[in-house]
């Protein structure tokens, strides 16, 4: 199995409701963390390009950066917990994957030391 792992970055605000109270609205610098996975290698010996992959992960979290998300689908009819931001990437991410990778695992650092993973099942 060959894995591939791209980083990136985004600021945004969020007020998650915990424990039936919402909190204040509150900033974070996110960190994403996508890591796919395959069996095969393509004929120039990739599982897919770098590039390819960092440029969709950056359209799935562009709406994201600088702002509210309870202002931005789909986080506007979801609490936007890390573990929701987690899923809602790795599923916009895998969509576009080319056939034979998978995500693996989408990890979402919203403070030092706090982080929500988030590993889609595989058939």
């Amino acid at each position: 199995m060959y894995e591939l792992t791209v980083s990136e970055e985004f600021c945004a605000a969020h007020a998650i409701v915990v424990g039936g109270q919402r909190e204040p609205v509150h900033g974070h610098n996110w960190r994403v963390g996508v890591t796919v996975s395959g069996r095969h290698l393509d004929a120039e010996g990739l599982l897919c390009d770098f590039h390819a992959l960092e440029e969709v992960v950056r359209t799935v979290v562009a709406p994201f950066m600088n702002a509210d998300l309870n202002a931005v689908a789909p986080f506007d009819r979801m609490n936007p917990t890390a573990e929701h931001v987690a899923r809602h990437i790795a599923d916009r991410v895998a969509a576009a994957l080319p056939s034979g990778v998978a995500v693996t695992c989408v990890s979402v650092t919203e403070a030092p030391g706090c982080v929500a993973a988030y590993r889609p099942d595989t058939p």
